[in-house]
């Protein structure tokens, strides 16, 4: 296969750039890597917001509910979507990145119990609809195989940085809509995958909540790369989300990051959300209930209830009112 149509801008080789220096700032601390318990909210929170792209109404601590085998009401079939899900990102390290049987065996994953076709590609034309208007049209399904097969030769040819190549075989993925369910799903895992290969880290990098809450923009960019079949602008909107996910996570210690003097006062349970928090507060400067539950997978009354009491500690001040309100840390030397 020809190298699909793409640029490499200036703004993708700084992004490219920023991108491999903040990760060599969560790896060189080795805290992220020991935080078990965030690396598994992240996981759960990929999980919901690559469903809820698609239309899963399940909440954060609904999916948890499930994969902790608790009984949980819902959609039956969001249910099941949210559980094979689960199942693809778990599995999704021994998968080969450029096997087309493996990406068949994720897509089989995703979908078992949901489509007719599930772990096949698709045998009948399809298009991606806006209302009654056809916005996308997938390629002719004989030759599907061939074009798959065509852009993973490429990916694993090209020697490409991965966070582009990643970005550009998500793009053509869903440019190519190789399935008859379940192209956004697959497009996305298979981005983190290439990704996980670079670094493992980017296994439980959520960066599908990013997408979820700039759904628009990120539809609107595959729309702009479909009519141009130029991946340039998706590359940018892709490499903005994982800066951004990664802007979440933990760079310092508690410790490098708050002074002993303040942390000693704190319970286990508020040092514990303080830790999974931190890393947001050190690289975004303030924090919301909203992100808060996010990070930690408690309730909104428990996210606040946790902010009043790291506000008394003398750690957090908080601005705003209600919805808007937001917390910081309360002086700006507590960064040593």
């Amino acid at each position: 296969m020809n190298k699909p149509p793409f640029t490499i801008t200036e703004k993708i080789t700084n992004l490219a750039a920023q991108i491999a220096e903040q990760i060599g700032k969560i790896q060189g601390s080795g805290e992220y890597g020991r935080n078990l318990h965030l690396r598994k909210v992240n996981r759960l929170r990929s999980i919901q917001s690559s469903t809820a792209i698609e239309g899963n109404t399940l909440s954060l601590e609904q999916i948890t509910d499930v994969i902790n085998g608790k009984r949980v009401i819902g959609n039956p079939r969001e249910i099941k979507e949210v559980k094979n899900a689960y199942d693809a990102y778990e599995q999704m390290l021994k998968f080969n990145p450029f096997n087309t049987a493996d990406f068949l065996e994720a897509h089989k994953l995703l979908t078992v119990g949901l489509v007719e076709e599930a772990g096949r590609f698709r045998t009948g034309n399809v298009g991606v609809f806006a209302g009654n208007k056809i916005v996308h049209l997938g390629a002719r399904p004989e030759f599907v195989p061939n074009l798959v097969q065509d852009l993973f030769d490429w990916a694993k040819k090209s020697d490409i940085h991965p966070l582009i190549k990643s970005s550009v075989v998500h793009f053509e993925i869903e440019f190519i809509h190789p399935f008859a369910d379940g192209n956004g799903r697959i497009g996305r895992l298979w981005q983190t995958l290439i990704l996980s290969r670079w670094h493992e880290i980017f296994a439980w990098i959520p960066t599908e909540t990013i997408i979820y809450e700039n759904q628009a923009e990120y539809y609107q960019m595959l729309g702009n790369a479909e009519k141009t079949a130029d991946s340039t602008e998706f590359i940018e909107f892709m490499l903005e989300a994982i800066k951004a996910a990664l802007n979440e996570l933990p760079v310092n210690k508690i410790t490098d990051i708050i002074p002993d003097k303040l942390t000693d006062k704190l319970s286990k349970a508020e040092l514990d959300f303080l830790r999974a928090i931190a890393g947001f507060l050190e690289n975004n400067g303030e924090i919301d209930n909203y992100r808060a539950q996010l990070l930690t997978n408690k309730s909104a009354e428990s996210v606040k209830k946790y902010f009043a009491s790291l506000v008394n500690a003398g750690i957090l001040a908080a601005t705003g009112a209600n919805k808007g309100r937001k917390y910081k840390l309360k002086v700006s030397d507590q960064i040593k």
